[in-house]
């Protein structure tokens, strides 16, 4: 069975809940998409706003400071916003994506040294109390005060299971990143990688997807064998390529309707395909991945990426301004004010709202 272009969005708008508003709770919700992008603060907050039907600041806040939710490196060795649960499990399961990182970028600024000494100190470092990446390479840099301090600090990042802690990472809240070990913070020890599971996992939230789009999302190799072994239907793309996905995964009509929706920066919907088209043009790729590694803020229009917003506050003003990529239809742009107030409302509670179009 052939799956069109627009099949395709809709199944994906769908599990990533951009289609209805979801009843979830928010701790369901960062479970059910395995995660959420989170190298800036803000971005999960606006993310689940616009997935989840009833959502405030405080239930995000308040599963970060009970540690029911953290902040690690987890896919593509990226900081992500994971459960508890997640955290002890994919953290082991990434491991391969690290050591890659690690071997290519800082293990030559290390001769000499012992990794599992290296690793044994990091530990007992960030253990006694969180540090940042910059404490942590000068403590360690006088046990090794002949190696690169960058390097050593980096080194504990790959070799450990490292959570970044509040307030990093909260609403309205600002701090260094500092980190201690997930089984310190969490009071358990890491779970046995799960493969199998975990790609299931990932179709019930992003698929159908193809191998590489797997991949892609988690950075992780060889995945097609794991596939093979699982109890999914195959169908083919317009360009021919293999899509796997679950037998019983919903998977909307070409003409269900997709409400226009605000994403966030990093949103999990642009960066988990290697083929992103199903949601944006290779044309207007171009404009939301900058060259320096941000990936910006969308505006979906009929479920696909039609421009960018961003919020700017100044003496008490807090200004929404949608930047389309090209000429919107009256009603479209109704749509966008409709829904750019209530982001307005959420993002900008105590300032004086104004939305503008560009």
């Amino acid at each position: 069975m052939v799956l069109t272009r627009r099949a395709l969005n809709r199944a994906t708008l769908s599990r990533q809940l951009l289609l209805v508003r979801s009843p979830m709770t928010a701790y369901q919700a960062v479970s059910h998409l395995v995660g959420m992008q989170a190298q800036a603060p803000n971005p999960p907050y606006v993310g689940l706003w616009t997935r989840l039907r009833d959502f405030g600041h405080a239930d995000l806040t308040e599963l970060m400071v009970s540690r029911a939710v953290v902040r690690i490196g987890v896919m593509r060795g990226t900081i992500h916003l994971v459960t508890d649960e997640d955290c002890l499990g994919l953290r082991p399961l990434v491991q391969p994506v690290l050591d890659r990182w690690f071997a290519s970028s800082y293990a030559k600024r290390l001769p000499g040294v012992d990794h599992a000494e290296l690793a044994a100190a990091a530990r007992t470092l960030v253990e006694e109390q969180p540090r940042t990446f910059a404490e942590l390479g000068g403590l360690l840099g006088e046990l090794w005060p002949d190696v690169d301090a960058e390097a050593l600090a980096q080194a504990g990042r790959a070799m450990l299971p490292l959570v970044q802690v509040p307030p990093r990472g909260l609403w309205g809240q600002s701090g260094q990143a500092s980190h201690t070990t997930a089984e310190q913070w969490l009071g358990r020890p890491l779970a046995e990688p799960d493969p199998d599971g975990v790609v299931v996992r990932y179709l019930a939230a992003y698929g159908p997807a193809t191998v590489k789009d797997i991949q892609t999302w988690c950075g992780l190799t060889r995945l097609k064998e794991v596939v093979q072994r699982l109890d999914v239907r195959v169908f083919r793309g317009e360009d021919g390529a293999e899509l796997y996905d679950l037998p019983d995964a919903p998977r909307p009509g070409e003409d269900v309707e997709a409400p226009v929706r605000f994403l966030p920066e990093f949103d999990n919907l642009l960066l988990s395909y290697a083929d992103r088209t199903r949601v944006m043009s290779a044309e207007y790729r171009k404009k939301v991945f900058t060259v320096n590694g941000i990936i910006r803020s969308t505006i979906l229009v009929d479920g696909e990426v039609r421009g960018l917003w961003r919020l700017a506050t100044k003496r008490g003003v807090a200004t929404l301004v949608i930047e389309p990529f090209a000429p919107l239809g009256s009603d479209e742009r109704d749509q966008l004010s409709v829904e750019g107030a209530r982001l307005l409302e959420f993002a900008a509670e105590d300032a004086v709202h104004d939305l503008v179009f560009q």
